[in-house]
């Protein structure tokens, strides 16, 4: 079982004179271990639904899904496409126990959350991490929702709560479902902890993938009906509609 590295010790060599970029171990310019070069062939996301953040062909709009079924979340914040090599990047911290990718990414959404902000995204009360399941957390020895929180929290100064939301029931793996399945899936799979404050608050939900938002959902359904004024979601990577 791996453990969970201390979060207020850095993961990697902060030192500007020895960093060196993670991807292409060239020189990196900036305190962040990843070059330009690198940074700009990233598979940023580009126009996209207003609320799920779905690719689409143009800008300003709503996908037909979010249309039919208005999400309970405001909207998804989220930088990246899940393609190569964002999806090998969240794999290998994910999986592997590769922590330096992950604070990679998180550094890098923060910076963008940050940009968000200034240009009028409301910053909410607190970051809420997606809870993991107990199987999962005992197999995997971290939560990687959690560890984006810490790290978002070192970037932007946002408190986290990591008492409000609980997962009550171990389920299936998300990624081996389709859509509708995902859903049944998540069934009464979460509850809110007994002293949970919510009534009122803008929160926002930290995970690292979103796919159907079948999880976010769920999560913020549970936030809005307990009284929560406002419920975001902030992810490294958005996966596309499949077949597109």
């Amino acid at each position: 079982m791996r453990c969970q590295p201390p979060r207020k010790e850095s993961v990697y060599i902060c030192l500007k004179n020895v960093q060196t970029c993670l991807l292409c171990d060239e020189p990196a310019e900036a305190e962040m271990p990843m070059c330009v070069a690198c940074e700009t062939e990233l598979p940023w996301l580009g126009d996209h639904c207003i609320s799920c953040a779905l690719p689409l062909p143009s800008a300003g709009l709503t996908c037909g899904e979010c249309l039919l079924e208005p999400p309970a979340f405001e909207q998804v914040v989220v930088p990246w496409l899940y393609g190569f090599p964002i999806d090998s990047l969240v794999t290998r911290f994910k999986h592997n126990a590769k922590w330096p990718f992950g604070h990679l990414l998180a550094d890098v959404l923060g910076q963008y959350l940050q940009h968000r902000f200034d240009e009028g995204l409301p910053r909410p009360d607190a970051l809420l991490p997606v809870p993991l399941a107990r199987k999962r957390l005992r197999q995997r020895g971290f939560n990687q929702a959690a560890m984006l929180a810490q790290w978002l929290n070192k970037s932007l100064d946002l408190p986290i709560e990591e008492t409000v939301l609980r997962r009550i029931k171990d389920t299936d793996a998300q990624q081996d479902l389709d859509a509708k399945s995902r859903k049944r899936n998540l069934h009464k799979a979460f509850d809110l902890m007994p002293d949970a404050q919510v009534k009122g608050r803008h929160l926002a939900l930290v995970d690292d993938v979103l796919t159907t938002g079948a999880t976010a959902q769920a999560l913020a359904r549970l936030l809005m009906d307990a009284g929560a004024a406002r419920v975001d979601v902030y992810c490294l990577a958005r996966t596309p509609k499949p077949g597109s």
